[in-house]
């Protein structure tokens, strides 16, 4: 995960806040509940791109031979490979 937790908690203060401030929400039970549900959303979502980056890893760890006979830049491949299957999956980045 590309953020700490504590990036990730106030984030989701900060989303929390502004709904409330603008009035763009009615929230049935306590804004902790909400504070946590946002931040286990987004945790979700950045586990999903970590996921992602080792099954790239992978892919290309079993390449990797013919990835160093053909001299091809591991990290433009990384991008490329990780590019096409977020693309396949309809995954946001």
């Amino acid at each position: 995960m590309r953020l700490r937790k504590e990036m990730i908690d106030r984030i989701a203060n900060k989303i929390v806040d502004r709904l409330l401030r603008r009035e763009a929400i009615e929230i049935a039970g306590t804004e902790e509940a909400l504070r946590n549900r946002i931040t286990s959303l987004i945790e979700a979502d950045l586990l999903v791109e970590d996921r992602l980056n080792y099954e790239v890893k992978e892919i290309l760890l079993d390449h990797q031979d013919e990835m160093d006979k053909d001299n091809v830049d591991y990290s433009r491949m990384f991008t490329m490979v990780k590019t096409k299957l977020a693309r396949e999956r309809n995954l946001v980045l």
